[in-house]
């Protein structure tokens, strides 16, 4: 890859979830690359794609040398420094990890982060970075990040649900729904929960 064409977008899922971590992902590839499939149809963002061609499309990206670099920040850690922090240290994490795998520099590529997502801070994020309102949407490397993200995440709270029982979180993948605030009132917080997001719950 020469470095002046490639790109980097950045996306987080899980920040409005009662329980879980927030999970940033980090997505490399080359400037102008097609994201489409004659069996998948457009790339489009996780939220708008069915589970099954998520996890789909995952695979293909990787096939399609798609670069990706996971981060995750902690319930206990998001109660301390709240969600937007923690996600923005997620992000961090997840673009220093990539750099680190692809061999890059920050100074070698161009970032594009969705929604409110910064690296550093609001007023000095890096120079090339900038941050795209609705990027899910409208820039393919961040729609890249965000299945990447979700897939990652989603396969983390089955696994979370195993050492959880009972709460569901297998299904709802730790967002407040009815049946999950039913399972809080009856059973309590487990460590995986976010104390800060369930003080009317209980």
């Amino acid at each position: 890859m020469v470095k002046k064409e490639l790109v980097v977008g950045i996306d987080e899922v899980g920040r409005g979830c009662l329980a879980g971590p927030v999970v940033v992902c980090a997505a490399l590839t080359m400037r102008g690359k097609r994201f489409s499939n004659k069996n998948l149809g457009i790339l489009k963002d996780s939220k708008k794609i069915p589970v099954r061609l998520r996890e789909e499309w995952f695979l293909h990206l990787k096939k399609i040398e798609v670069i990706f670099a996971i981060s995750r920040v902690s319930p206990a850690v998001i109660d301390r420094v709240n969600i937007s922090r923690a996600a923005n240290i997620a992000a961090e994490r997840a673009l220093k990890k990539l750099l680190l795998l692809a061999g890059l520099q920050e100074g070698d590529i161009d970032v594009f982060l969705d929604g409110g997502l910064y690296l550093g801070s609001k007023e000095k994020s890096l120079s090339r970075a900038a941050t795209v309102i609705k990027g899910d949407e409208k820039i393919k490397v961040i729609a890249a990040a965000s299945i990447a993200a979700k897939v990652t995440r989603d396969r983390f709270m089955v696994r979370l649900s195993k050492k959880y029982p009972g709460y569901g979180l297998e299904v709802h993948k730790g967002y407040g729904t009815k049946a999950h605030i039913r399972a809080i009132k009856r059973q309590g917080l487990s460590d995986a929960h976010r104390r800060s997001f369930t003080k009317k719950i209980i």
